[in-house]
């Protein structure tokens, strides 16, 4: 059955966040048309991508730009606005879910493009779309104890190669209606990168404070999505299903005194879709105005889809307020984190 965790935060936050846009934008109808002669022959309508999952465009980066690149150009961002020098930063986290090879990690590629110190700590954290989160509350709780003072969290992702590989796929003349619904996921990704700096509050009290967060999992449902850069397969009304019960069980489970709902102020959701985020929001009874979207312009991009929606909102943000990010990942997990801004 599913486990239940509580993590709260004393002198950690939130010193810097930069987002990254990939350059080439696709856009659902253009999806569409490389699948025209498939759904005609299946007996399908175009317009699912825009329609159902409210996703008009995703991005692309240029084929030389690796997963590694754009994680470190984020993070090159992100330490020019936390005003900090590289070799302040005691641990780097890469929370990537593409990556081109098993090993090395992701890390030290990024370690690398960023000229940081031989003593900072580097590793990668893979959790699905929970990654960037996950690392969250590692480099915090690092922090809380004095191992650190300063973290870098980076994650790149990118969305070209496994959509042009399920593009080719479908267009095959025996690709089935049964094979679209399939892989209606994968048509759903998108490409970005994102990057934060954290910071211990005691030497930097303007930084927004990590405050508590909760994580839950339910993973007698791991094959629900399962993928690599080449293919991914998703039962997305039965993962959209048990997703919901997961958060809901979490959301019930943390301690009176979080009190998420409805007295956040910002709702940084994971981008997933308009049917996930609305369902999500009325079971949960978020005020979906307090809900900045991302995916209609970007689509899913994994873990850096919250960080990339708090950086598009952060200069919105006024101090004080209460910034809840919640996201549910394949697996399945479920994961929340409090930022008073």
């Amino acid at each position: 059955m599913s486990g239940n965790s509580v993590f709260r935060h004393q002198r950690s936050g939130v010193l810097s966040l930069a987002a990254v846009e990939a350059p080439h934008v696709v856009t659902s109808d253009w999806i569409d048309e490389q699948l025209a002669e498939t759904y005609e022959r299946n007996g399908m309508r175009a317009g699912l991508l825009s329609g159902v999952a409210g996703i008009d465009e995703r991005r692309w980066w240029d084929t030389d730009v690796s997963f590694a690149d754009a994680a470190a150009m984020a993070g090159r961002a992100a330490i020019e606005r936390a005003g900090i020098d590289p070799s302040q930063i005691g641990i780097l986290i890469s929370t990537s879910v593409c990556k081109e090879h098993l090993e090395p990690s992701v890390a030290c590629a990024v370690h690398h493009r960023l000229g940081l110190p031989s003593s900072c700590l580097n590793f990668d954290i893979g959790n699905a779309c929970l990654g960037f989160m996950n690392a969250m509350h590692v480099a915090a709780t690092m922090i809380d104890t004095g191992m650190v003072d300063y973290a870098l969290i980076v994650d790149g992702e990118g969305s070209r190669y496994t959509q042009e590989t399920t593009i080719e796929r479908l267009r095959r003349p025996e690709a089935s209606m049964i094979d679209v619904f399939n892989e209606f996921a994968s048509l759903t990704l998108g490409s970005g990168a994102a990057a934060m700096v954290l910071a211990n509050t005691d030497h930097h009290p303007e930084a927004h404070r990590i405050v508590a967060g909760t994580a839950r999992a339910a993973t007698q449902h791991e094959l629900l999505c399962v993928g690599s850069l080449d293919k991914m397969t998703t039962d997305t009304a039965a993962l959209l299903v048990a997703g919901l019960d997961l958060a809901d069980e979490a959301w019930k489970a943390v301690p009176p005194d979080f009190a998420w709902a409805p007295d956040a102020d910002w709702y940084i959701l994971h981008q997933v879709s308009k049917v996930h985020t609305t369902m999500l929001c009325e079971r949960l009874g978020i005020d979906q105005r307090k809900v900045p979207l991302t995916y209609p312009k970007y689509g899913n991009v994994g873990p850096a889809a919250v960080p990339i929606t708090l950086a598009g909102v952060q200069d919105r943000i006024q101090p004080g307020e209460r910034v809840l990010c919640l996201g549910i990942g394949s697996g399945l997990n479920t994961s929340a984190t409090e930022i008073l801004w």
